[in-house]
């Protein structure tokens, strides 16, 4: 059976909680669970714990802890810097870079990004679920979209910036790679390209078709994340 999981500011220290808000009724009215099923909840750190279900209704559900799991923490922070992408493609990518298990969202602005504007909100509240789906016990930071110029300026460690004119990607960059920049529908100007050069980037493609944003951000994140 399916245990379904939540992630909040839960304190998992005490024997019995109770829960209100969102939370319960998303419990409650949309998923129906019902009295001694189990569910597993997440402090949004590396501490989860399983529970069951002894009171419910509309307003609150009351559980007890059953089993606390310690999960260990992944040392590989990948940090994904993304150009806004029209429409509802941004959101896509959140959920689906939060699923592939980036640890931060940064998203920014390049030359050729035509859309500025994102709804900070929404998509924290995308990576939420995501996180919660795919099993995760942690939600990735999403922070306010910054000018391309000023992400050279700020980020520490190894970096990729994803161009059909570079390089075949290999494993070598995904054991080091910290950040991973993907860029507008209208690609990286020649100017970025050269900047991030001259900031010792990386720079990689991920096979000779031309790939969508929000596709290329899938492939990347999941790669730097998950294969060793």
């Amino acid at each position: 059976m399916k245990i379904h999981r939540f992630i909040d500011n839960f304190d998992l220290s005490k024997p019995e909680l109770e829960i209100t808000g969102e939370i319960s009724k998303q419990m409650a009215l949309v998923l129906k669970l019902k009295v001694g099923e189990k569910i597993e909840l997440s402090d949004g750190t590396h501490i989860s714990a399983i529970a069951y279900i002894c009171k419910i209704d509309k307003k609150s559900v009351l559980v007890k802890i059953e089993k606390i799991n310690k999960i260990l923490k992944n040392e590989k922070k990948v940090h994904l810097f993304c150009a806004v992408l029209k429409k509802e493609n941004f959101e896509l990518v959140a959920q689906k870079a939060t699923e592939c298990g980036v640890s931060k969202i940064i998203p920014i602005i390049t030359e050729r990004t035509i859309k500025t504007g994102i709804n900070i909100e929404r998509l924290q509240k995308i990576a939420k679920e995501a996180s919660e789906q795919s099993g995760r016990m942690t939600v990735p930071e999403i922070s306010e979209p910054i000018k391309f110029l000023e992400a050279l300026e700020t980020i520490e460690g190894d970096s990729v910036l994803f161009d059909i004119s570079g390089s075949e990607f290999t494993n070598n960059y995904q054991l080091k790679t910290k950040n991973l920049f993907i860029g507008p529908e209208g690609g990286w100007t020649k100017k970025e390209i050269e900047l991030a050069k001259q900031n010792n980037f990386k720079i990689a493609t991920l096979g000779p078709l031309t790939l969508r944003g929000e596709t290329a951000t899938i492939i990347a994140t999941y790669l730097v994340s998950n294969i060793k």
